[in-house]
Order: structure tokens, then sequence, then C-alpha cells
């Protein structure tokens, strides 16, 4: 296929094979060219593909109802585990085609696909979502939307152009306890709202690390090039994958990248925030490859228009990870939950508090002895089944005709801009050095208080080095133009072939 066509190019460093497998036959390799059968699914059930079976395969469980018609995944090790539990789970179902490439699974079996489920590492979302609308499909893509800010806002916008049913994978966003607190903060009961803090256990997984210097064989398994996508090539390392690439800065998002989206949703929901237009960060130690084991991070938001019983005033909102948390607040009772094992949020208004846990969880008012047994009026559509609809919801509009569907809750019209500022907060530590608040021009993703010709001192390395007899730290620092490290956080260089056109 030629660029032209919209599916990335055969390169040379792109394997030209694809696993095409049934659950009851092993996994078999077939050349570009080659035509799979088609075949017969039950009607009236929406035709899902699900591309990366980590979190996809939980995702996938909430869709069991529907024709799960295609699994993809990069590492054969995944998906043979996935299509031997569906086989011993489901023994009577049709078995869903295999790849392990997605591009040849929209070149393959694309006809017999409705809908996509994106649940790949951060850093190759657009693309695939992307090519995904460009086909027509409706779309879920996991949490965060993607790696970077200039990636949400194509994404925002080729939704719009495709006109496909959207959805970010932040079930939280169909929480009922979600309704609840925006219900109640614009019926005023908490009064104006200025200030909100929000938190998380994470990261549990090592950040501030050096790149490896070790260069293990890439499992014969594993599709490397296809795994890197759009970052810079690289040797393998199991540093990566599995699991710890959240940590990296050319894969993950870290800490915020992976639970703000669950966390703010309720913040940015109830007070209808959209651009930030200030930022500032702290935090411990990171390095031109890896983020901080914790950050504290403000957005500064601009005033809103008022609802009908609220002023929505300027309000900060500051995220805290890595085990940083608020100061308790002095109404809790001693020993009394303070959000929940993965979370918080607590909302500061002129008349009480609100606090939530993760995904609003377990929403409570402060001063409590005010709120006793208080619902707000409900004015907000409900999630069937809550957060475990969050993907029923999606289908359910998948389904419904274009021109009297109702959207999801977390469409990409709304996830879209609420990513862009989730991705913003993990440019600002790395900007920290500048000394000052950064102004955000969000309508241009630009910084306005950035000098062109500013530079800025960032930690490459960092070791401990054990040789005498005190351990001692040793750094290498790099400098960089400020402006250029900026705009390349906020829309990266991506490798060829993997450039995002709407």
């Amino acid at each position: 296929m030629s660029e032209k066509s919209g599916v990335l190019p055969r390169r040379e460093f792109i394997k030209k094979t694809a696993i095409v497998a049934s659950i009851a036959a092993a996994p078999a390799y077939l050349t570009a060219g080659c035509s799979v059968e088609k075949k017969e699914w039950p009607a009236g059930k929406l035709k899902i593909a699900v591309i990366g079976l980590g979190m996809g395969s939980a995702n996938m469980r909430n869709c069991m109802d529907e024709n799960i018609v295609a699994l993809c995944d990069v590492d054969e090790r995944r998906l043979k585990g996935v299509l031997n539990k569906l086989k011993e789970d489901h023994p009577d179902r049709e078995a869903p085609y295999a790849f392990q490439d997605y591009r040849m699974m929209f070149d393959q079996v694309g006809d017999q696909i409705d809908a996509v489920i994106i649940a790949t590492p951060d850093h190759t979302h657009a693309r695939i979502t992307l090519d995904a609308m460009k086909l027509g499909k409706h779309v879920y893509c996991q949490k965060p939307l993607t790696h970077s800010v200039y990636e949400s806002r194509m994404l925002t916008r080729a939704a719009k152009k495709y006109d496909v049913v959207t959805q970010m994978g932040n079930q939280g966003a169909s929480s009922g306890h979600t309704g609840w607190v925006c219900e109640s903060i614009w019926n005023g009961d908490i009064g104006e709202i200025r200030e909100v803090h929000a938190w998380t256990n994470r990261p549990i997984w090592p950040q501030c690390l050096n790149r490896p210097t070790e260069k293990p064989s890439v499992p014969s398994e594993l599709d490397w090039d296809l795994w890197l996508g759009p970052a810079p090539e690289r040797p393998f390392s199991p540093m990566y994958h599995p699991w710890n690439w959240r940590g990296w800065w050319d894969f993950g998002t870290g800490a915020l990248g992976d639970m703000a989206c669950h966390i703010l949703d309720v913040v940015v929901r109830s007070l209808k925030l959209k651009y930030p237009t200030g930022i500032q960060a702290s935090s411990t130690n990171w390095n031109i490859e890896s983020g901080p084991l914790a950050e504290k991070i403000t957005y500064y938001f601009p005033e809103r228009k008022a609802l009908k019983k609220v002023d929505m005033p300027e309000v900060k909102v500051t995220w805290y990870d890595g085990g940083l948390m608020p100061d308790r607040p002095f109404e809790l009772e001693d020993g009394e939950a303070f959000g929940d094992r993965d979370g918080g949020v607590m909302f500061v208004g002129t008349k009480g508090k609100i606090i939530t846990g993760c995904y609003a969880r377990n929403p409570k008012m402060l001063p409590a002895d005010k709120f006793v047994d208080y619902t707000p009026p409900q004015t907000e559509r409900r999630v069937k089944h809550g957060i475990g609809g969050h993907e029923k919801d999606w289908i359910r509009a998948c389904k419904a005709k274009a021109s009297d569907r109702e959207t999801p809750k977390s469409h990409f019209e709304f996830a879209g801009p609420f990513n862009e500022m989730v991705v913003m907060g993990t440019v600002a530590p790395r900007l920290a050095g500048l000394g000052r608040i950064l102004r955000w021009d969000g309508e241009n993703m630009k910084f306005t208080n950035i000098k062109p010709d500013e530079k800025l001192k960032i930690l490459k390395v960092i070791r401990i080095n054990n040789d005498g007899p005190v351990p001692k730290y040793e750094r290498e620092w790099v400098e960089v133009n400020a402006l250029e490290y900026a705009e390349n956080m906020i829309k990266r260089k991506t490798r060829s072939g993997w450039e995002l056109e709407i």
C-alpha cells in the first residue's frame, strides 16, 4: 500500500507476515498477499476487533455479548494466551481471526469489522485509532487517549470528520457517582469552587531509570519494530515490554497518564473545564529517558460561564502522585478514609467540600452533619451498570441510528480536550527548571512565555556509584533549547510512516 492509501507502507524494518489463525488451529504465517476465508457471524451484534490484549482483554470481557471477530497483538505469546482462554471459556463460539500486525488485520478482514478496541501502549494509540476511524470503524481507545497534546487534537478533529462513535477508556465517566458529584456542584451545594486537589498511589512501576545498556535478543514471538511504532528506534529490553513501558517518556505518560483520566474526569466534567491558561510543577528526580517517582502539578483555569445555581470562577487544580497528597481536611474524623487506595479528589467550595475516591467512588460531603442523607436533583443520564457498562454504553451508541444517537460519556469531543490537559501535565515537570508558571495558549497548543533562545539544563543520566566507602550520586546533564524541547513534547517527532494525517 502507498502512503496515499492511508495505510502504513511495508518498510524493511517491519515484518511482512502476520499471524492469522483460529482458536482451533495453531497460528500460521501468511504473506501480505494472502486472502482470508470470510466467516459468518451472528446477526444483530456488533463485530468488534481488539488491538492490544493486555488491558484490551478486560475491555473485551465487557463486550462478550457481541461478536469478537479479530484479535491483534504484537506479542504472539499474549495473543496465543488470549486465544486459548477464549477457546476454554467459549468453546461454542466462532473463533476470531488473529493477527500480529493491525494493518494486516484491516487489509485482510476489515470488511468484517464494525468497531475496534485499542489498548496498546500509550505511544501507539493515536495512529492506530486514526487508521480505524479513516476506515469508518467506531473506536474505543484506552486512556490516556494519546501520548501527546497534538495527537489528542488530531483525534478530536478526526472523530468529527469521520462521524464515528468514540469512547476513551476511562470507565469512571460512566459512574453514577460521577453524575452525583456533578449534580451536587451544579446545584450549588458546596458553593463556588476555586480549589481542587487530586491524587493517586501511582506509579507502581519503576521510574527515573537510565536507558538499559544490556542488549538481549528480541523474543522470537515479538515484533519489536511494530511495538516501537512512532518512537525512536532502540534495542529491545524487558525493561520496556511487557510492563514497565509506562515509566519511559518515549512510550508512556507515567502516573499522570495512567490515572488522571480516571481521577480528573469528574473534575473536568463538573467544573466545565477545557484549556488551562497556566501550569507549574515540582517533582523528584527524572531524566531524559524516564519520569519522576513523585510529582506535584498545578493547573490554572480561567473563569467559565455560570451555571443556573453556581458561578464558575477561576480555579486551581493540583495533582499529586508517588505518595504525595494534599493536606487532610479538619472535617474528617480521625482514621476516616481520605479517598481510597487508588487515589481521590477533594473539591473545596465556599460552603463545604466534596471528597471522592478514584473514579469518583463513594463521594461524601463535608461537613457531614450538614449533608446527612442528602441527594441532589438528578439531571444527568445514568449509564446502565455504571463503571462496568462503559464499553456497553459505547456499543449502544454504535448500534444506534446516527440521526438519533446519544453519545457515550467519554466521546472524543470531550475526551480529546480533556486528554490534552492531562498529557500537558507530563510536560510541566520537565520544564520546571525554567523557574516560572508556564503560560499556555490552548487553542494554538503552545507556551507563550518561553523565549526562542532560552536554554534548559536537563538530567541525562543519574546513577549511584558504590565503588567508594560512601555511595554517591553521579549525574550527567545536557543543555537544550527550551522552546524546541517543549514543542517536541507537545508535538513529538515520529519515525517515518507514523505521521498523523487526517
